[in-house]
C-alpha cells in the first residue's frame, strides 16, 4: 500500500527509455483545456477511507520452511508496503520450497495479495490447492492498497537485511513485473501504465512536532531502473500546470478490485476451493489434512506465529468517486494521488517512511482524509 518518498520524485518511468518520448514531450495545455481532466477533489466525493497495517520486517519477507505437526509450512510474509508489487516473485520462492516434498495438494493460508498469487501459481505447477482464511479478498488489509508498483517500499532495513537480501529482491522484482505485464490490456484493465506528475517546487515536509528517530530503510530501486526508470522534467510549455515545476513518468498501476477478482475467477476455474476459516495458533495448522502449507497471512502471522519482527506500518486512503478518463497519478505536498476505475486514491505521506511506522492503529481518521483532499483541491481548485 505505502510508496517509498526517497524514491517518489525520482520514481516513475522516463518516458524515453520507455519509448513514450514524443507523448511525454509534445505541448500539453493546462486542466481546463481538457487535454488533462482535472481531479474533482472535495470531501462531498468521499465515499470511503481505510486503514492498512503494512507487515514491516527489518529482515525482509520471511520465506522459509518449518515443521508443525508433521506439517511442512512454507511462511511467505512480511512484505512490508510491497506486498503486491513483489508477490508474483515471492511466491515463486516459497513454492520453490514447498515443492521439495513432491506434494500433490497444498493448502494456502490468506486471501490477500500473497495467498491469491501463491494459490494460483500453486495450480500452474500441477497442484491441488485450497485456502484457508478468515477474511475473503474485499475484506483483507492488501485490498486497501494504493495499487502502485513499489517494489522497495519499506521492505527491509539496510543494516539488518541478511547477506544477498539485494539479489533475492531484484529476483522477486523482475518476476513479479514480468508475470503483471501478461495482464496488461486486459478487459477492465486489471493492470495498466498510468502517467504521474512529480512536483518539485512543493517544500519539503515539515519538522515533526516530537522528532522520530530515522531508520536505515533499504533502497533498492536503482538495481532494477531498466524496468523502472527516472521520470524527466517538463518544460513550461510541457507541462499540464502551469506555474509548477513538475518531472513527468510512468507507474504501473492496479486497479485491485478488478486485478483480484481476475485472480480469483482464475484460481476457480483451475478448481481451487476457498474455506472460511480463523486460526488462532500456528500449532492449528496441523490439523488440516493438506501435509503441505504455504503461510500467507500478512501482518496476522504476527499474533499467529507470534512473530514480533513484524512491525506494523499504519496507513491510511480516501478513496474519492472515480472520474472517467482520469487515470493520470500526482505527487503534490506530501499527498500521493493514484487514479484507478475503482476509485481516486488519496494519501497523505508527509514524514516519509517513519509515517505511520509501530502503529496498530486501525481506526479511520477522517480529518486526516479531508486535509489531504482540500490539499489536491488547492492544485485544481474548488471544482
Amino acid at each position: 500500500m505505502a510508496i517509498d518518498r526517497r524514491n517518489l520524485l525520482r520514481s516513475g518511468g522516463s518516458f524515453a527509455a520507455l519509448g513514450l518520448l514524443d507523448a511525454c514531450a509534445a505541448p500539453v495545455f493546462g486542466p481546463a483545456s481538457g487535454r488533462l481532466p482535472p481531479i474533482r477533489a472535495s470531501a462531498e466525493r468521499l465515499f470511503d477511507i481505510t486503514v492498512c497495517l503494512r507487515p514491516f520486517r527489518a529482515q525482509g519477507p520471511r520465506i522459509e520452511a518449518e515443521t508443525v505437526g508433521g506439517a511442512i509450512v512454507v511462511h511467505n510474509y512480511g512484505h512490508g508496503g510491497s506486498g503486491w508489487s513483489l508477490s508474483w516473485g515471492s511466491a515463486t520462492m516459497a513454492l520453490r520450497i514447498a515443492m521439495t516434498g513432491s506434494p500433490r495438494e497444498i493448502a494456502v493460508i490468506g486471501c490477500g495479495a500473497l495467498g491469491l498469487t501463491t494459490a494460483v501459481l500453486a495450480q500452474e505447477a500441477g497442484l491441488k490447492v485450497k485456502i484457508y482464511a478468515s477474511d475473503f479478498l474485499p475484506d483483507t488489509r492488501s485490498a486497501r492498497a494504493t495499487g502502485s508498483f513499489t517494489p522497495d517500499s519499506r521492505i527491509a532495513l539496510t543494516d539488518k537485511a541478511p547477506a544477498g537480501f539485494a539479489n533475492t529482491w531484484e529476483e522477486m522484482a523482475r518476476i513479479t513485473f514480468k508475470r503483471y505485464r501478461s495482464y496488461l490490456g486486459l478487459p477492465g484493465d486489471p493492470v495498466f501504465w498510468s502517467d504521474r506528475y512529480y512536483f518539485s517546487d512543493t517544500p519539503d515536509d515539515p519538522p515533526p512536532v516530537t522528532p522520530q528517530p530515522t531508520l536505515n530503510f533499504s533502497d533498492l530501486r536503482d538495481r532494477i531502473r531498466d524496468l523502472m526508470p527516472y521520470s524527466t522534467p517538463l518544460a513550461a510549455n510541457q507541462s499540464p500546470f502551469p506555474g509548477h515545476q513538475v518531472r513527468c513518468g510512468a507507474s504501473l498501476t492496479f486497479n485491485i478490485a478488478d486485478y483480484g477478482h481476475t485472480l480469483l475467477r482464475d484460481f476457480f476455474a483451475a478448481g481451487g476451493i476457498i474455506e472460511r476459516r480463523t486460526f488462532h495458533a500456528l500449532s492449528e495448522l496441523a490439523t488440516l489434512k493438506e501435509r503441505t502449507i504455504i503461510n500467507c497471512t500478512g501482518y496476522g502471522a504476527r499474533a499467529l506465529c507470534k512473530d514480533d519482527s513484524i512491525v506494523p506500518v499504519r496507513g491510511q486512503i480516501a478513496w474519492l468517486i472515480p472520474q472517467p478518463g482520469v487515470t493520470y497519478g500526482l505527487f503534490y505536498k506530501n499527498i500521493n494521488v493514484v487514479c484507478r476505475s475503482d476509485g481516486i486514491c488519496i494519501q497523505d505521506l508527509a514524514g516519509g517512511d517513519m509515517r505511520g511506522y509501530g502503529d496498530n492503529n486501525e481506526t479511520v481518521d477522517r480529518a486526516e482524509s479531508v486535509r489531504a483532499v482540500e490539499t489536491v483541491s488547492e492544485l485544481f481548485g474548488k471544482s
